[in-house]
């Protein structure tokens, strides 16, 4: 199985047919997880923080969060709004995102912090782990290309017209973005997604990184089913006895 570190050059991005589904598709796994996702209550009340996707902000993750409160974490959004990509120098912006993860930590007696982010969020929480692992519990990424922004998706268009650039990402720092982290991590991909190249998505595995598949929608990754118990699964497990998911957890596939 291909990783970051093997990947081709260049991938191609889903086909049409699948982007054009991906609304409905998002319906469904939304309307799919009011009946088919009740949360356990496996949570031991760390703090957690959603980071969405790009042209999304707090209501559209509002479902993930409901679900991962009920099933006991202390769980907030980024709280910077429609997230509309960075602006200006990389590094530079994200120093806030940062802070913000070290107040929590502190305004919660020294515990650190999970992450979890959907798609372009996604990268933010990566980054914000690689800068800052003595604040960080875990992460968990949601359809996040990792290893291909430049390329295998179709995302761009969105992104120039929401911040006037589509080439924000320098060929440095995609670089970077492809390392692995210092702190326990899960790719949750799908080969179904429409928006995103699948194989962008996946990380070397190691004693703490995972790429886990599920059958979604890249816009229905918030909802589905199997998404939100897999996101819980991951976050409860014991702050430094973490452990890649096994197959018989959960209902959808793993590739590890």
């Amino acid at each position: 199985m291909p990783t970051a570190h093997t990947l081709p050059s260049s991938l191609p991005a889903p086909p049409l047919s699948l982007l054009f589904a991906e609304p409905f598709r998002a319906i469904f796994d939304a309307l799919a997880s009011h009946v088919a996702a009740h949360p356990k209550p496996i949570g031991d009340g760390h703090p957690v923080i959603v980071y969405p996707g790009l042209g999304a902000g707090a209501m559209n993750t509002s479902q993930l969060r409901i679900f991962l409160g009920r099933a006991g974490f202390d769980v907030s959004d980024w709280g910077s709004g429609v997230n509309i990509g960075h602006e200006g120098e990389f590094d530079d912006w994200i120093d806030p995102l940062v802070a913000n993860v070290r107040s929590l930590q502190a305004r919660h007696g020294g515990r650190k912090v999970s992450l979890v982010g959907w798609s372009l969020g996604g990268i933010f929480a990566r980054e914000i782990a690689r800068r800052a692992p003595d604040a960080v519990r875990t992460v968990v990424t949601l359809a996040t290309p990792f290893a291909s922004l430049g390329d295998g998706n179709h995302a761009g268009t969105i992104y120039k017209l929401l911040n006037g650039d589509s080439a924000r990402f320098t060929p440095g720092l995609e670089a970077r973005l492809r390392e692995s982290l210092p702190v326990p991590t899960t790719s949750v991909y799908s080969k179904s997604d429409g928006i995103v190249c699948w194989r962008g998505c996946i990380q070397k595995r190691s004693a703490r990184s995972e790429s886990v598949e599920v059958d979604a929608s890249h816009l229905g990754m918030i909802s589905h089913p199997d998404v939100l118990r897999i996101i819980a699964d991951r976050l409860a497990q014991p702050e430094g006895g973490w452990k890649p998911l096994r197959r018989g957890e959960r209902s959808g596939r793993s590739r590890r």
